[in-house]
């Protein structure tokens, strides 16, 4: 299944077991192979390497973590703490 990744902005993300974790503000893209590699609960505003890194770590979800995309996004773990 397809959608426009504009109609994921500004929708509500929570887990799995009902916990709401914010607002999709930003997404992060392979454009290569045309997948969307995570959701960001933040719109990054860092100034430097560093503070992007931990803001991709503490600040967004693995889209392989998503479970469903309908009214909301569900995902199975938390915010992400790992990097691709």
């Amino acid at each position: 299944m397809s959608m426009r990744l504009s109609k994921l902005y500004g929708m509500d993300i929570f887990t799995d077991s009902g916990k709401f974790l914010g607002k999709v503000q930003e997404i992060v893209l392979d454009l290569e192979k045309g997948v969307v590699l995570r959701l960001l609960l933040e719109p990054i505003s860092a100034a430097n390497k560093d503070d992007v890194t931990r803001q991709l770590k503490e600040k967004s979800v693995l889209y392989k973590s998503v479970k469903s995309v309908e009214d909301v996004v569900v995902v199975s773990k938390p915010v992400s703490v790992e990097l691709e």
